[in-house]
């Protein structure tokens, strides 16, 4: 069996998330019903890791194994003639066998994207929080250089997640401000239930001067959700690129 990886986009604003669900409609049940249309067999389809409702994806992966003939490169235009407007598979092809979108994955993008002026926008409202208040940018930027490093995370995960720890490694974390536009972008080696979105809360409540840019470090000590910021809605936030060692993306040698 052939193991094929999918990179994918979706617009995440029809969806329940990406993991499928009883009652309602998620991005995975559509890439699965796809699937079986196309092989006319049931193939799970496993996902680098759920989106929430409403959240985007630019840079979604997922993988499944497949005895189809249909050559790896060409599942992305097969599926793409299948799937709904708002959701691409941006490219497909054959990865290792011990390949698992989830478990290999050594770490993760996001990006949260706003909009500070007194009136929102037309284009784009789907992909952008509105902020009707001025925002101090620069005690921002300070604010969120510490959130990098190795830290416990527990102050800004949502309550009832059951994780077996709370540390994670935020690798990257940058804040540009293209007036009337603010991107928020963190790069980690995981990211906990809801906590880009509560850091991004945390942020816009140190933009207001509700919180000082140089208490993060007490808010990450305190191990509280309460002391963090609130969370930011779900839709300006897009998944834009999951890691992977290179090893498992070579193609593997069939014996012919």
């Amino acid at each position: 069996m052939k193991n094929i990886m999918l990179t994918m986009e979706y617009d995440g604003t029809s969806y329940a998330g990406w993991q499928r669900q009883p009652n309602a409609m998620t991005v995975q049940q559509k890439v699965e019903e796809a699937l079986q249309e196309l092989t006319r067999v049931t193939v799970p389809v496993i996902g680098s890791g759920r989106t929430d409702s409403g959240v985007h994806a630019r840079g979604q992966t997922a993988n499944f194994r497949t005895d189809s003939p249909i050559p790896p490169e060409k599942f992305s235009f097969a599926l793409n003639s299948l799937l709904p407007r708002d959701i691409r598979i941006i490219c497909s092809r054959e990865v290792s066998g011990d390949f698992h979108a989830r478990f290999s994955a050594t770490g993760k993008k996001y990006k949260y994207s706003m909009i500070v002026r007194p009136q929102g926008t037309a284009i784009g409202y789907r992909y952008l929080y509105h902020i009707c208040v001025p925002l101090d940018v620069s005690a921002m930027k300070e604010a969120a250089g510490y959130f990098k490093g190795t830290h416990d995370f527990a102050s800004f995960m949502a309550a009832g997640s059951p994780v077996r720890t709370t540390v994670r490694t935020v690798t990257d974390v940058r804040l540009d401000w293209e007036d009337p536009f603010l991107y928020f972008m963190v790069k980690g080696d995981g990211f906990l239930y809801h906590m880009v979105r509560i850091m991004v809360g945390t942020l816009i409540e140190v933009g207001r001067g509700r919180i000082d840019s140089f208490s993060v470090p007490e808010v990450l000590q305190a191990r509280d959700r309460k002391r963090a910021g609130p969370t930011a809605p779900p839709q300006g936030l897009s998944l834009e690129e999951v890691y992977y060692e290179k090893y498992f993306l070579d193609t593997p040698q069939h014996m012919h």
